[in-house]
């Protein structure tokens, strides 16, 4: 398998398609935002300072969907037949669902245009609830379906088994990969991501739950600075923390096969 943007000297280039059948191109894309519950509740109940976040989001991704390709230097300029952008206030895990789909009969697909329609709706909320929550999380977005093109169609299985993820256990300064945290080993996984991963040079650890003195994230922090030296940098004020998606803090208890993400705060204008 080759990459297409890549022409025979290894340089960029925007693939020619004219040669190409029209046939019709769909693909849904997704991605959450994750909130304070009282931030969510203020959105539900439309008490939120710059008024109707959600129909804000909406445009902002139809628009972006639309004018992908002044984003993205190599993607085509396409004649989008349909651009949906919906919305789901999940409650039990405090975080706004986006769900965009995009639609045209042409000669390329539209992954990325449904990709950056979410990404930008995630941005729209992130911008119009940071007034009263600077600790959001925008996360996983990805392409859920795509339909027509010559590859074909794809899904994504939602019970797509597991990658392997890093594990401490290499020598000092080093990680290795293992695999995730069973029933047979109890532990959290732990994330470091952005500038904090970069900073550390680390992405992943899992922890042992049988290592910590307590099972909460303040007991976490202090079990990863005694490991490794560089972990010291979690007790620092400007680190974040969420569990399962959820911001917490060090009194958040975690349990086996969590998931502990570490990272910087999120900033905007």
């Amino acid at each position: 398998m080759s990459l297409t943007h890549l022409n025979q000297r290894g340089e960029a280039h925007m693939v020619d398609v004219a040669d190409k059948r029209e046939t019709r191109r769909e693909a849904v894309a997704s991605g959450h935002v994750v909130m304070r519950r009282e931030t969510l509740a203020l959105l539900s109940e439309g008490g939120l300072p710059k008024g109707d976040v959600l129909a804000t989001a909406r445009i902002a991704g139809i628009q972006a969907a639309k004018r992908t390709h002044e984003l993205i230097p190599l993607c085509h300029a396409l004649p989008l037949s349909k651009v949906a952008v919906d919305f789901h206030l999940d409650t039990d895990n405090s975080r706004v669902e986006v769900t965009a789909t995009c639609r045209l009969n042409g000669r390329t697909g539209v992954e990325m245009e449904a990709l950056t329609a979410v990404s930008v709706a995630c941005l729209t909320l992130y911008d119009m609830c940071k007034a009263v929550d600077k600790e959001m999380v925008i996360g996983a977005i990805q392409v859920d379906a795509k339909r027509g093109g010559k590859s074909g169609d794809y899904q994504r299985h939602p019970d797509a088994a597991a990658a392997p993820i890093v594990t401490g256990e290499g020598a000092a300064g080093q990680v290795s990969v293992g695999s995730r945290c069973d029933i047979d080993s109890p532990c959290v996984r732990v994330k470091f991501l952005a500038e904090l991963r970069e900073r550390l040079g680390i992405s992943d650890l899992a922890v042992p739950l049988d290592s910590l003195p307590s099972t909460d994230v303040g007991s976490l922090k202090s079990a990863l600075a005694k490991r490794d030296t560089r972990l010291s940098k979690l007790t620092e004020g400007r680190v974040l923390c969420a569990v399962n998606q959820v911001m917490a803090h060090d009194a958040t208890p975690i349990t086996n096969d969590d998931e502990v993400a570490f990272f910087p705060p999120v900033t905007g204008g």
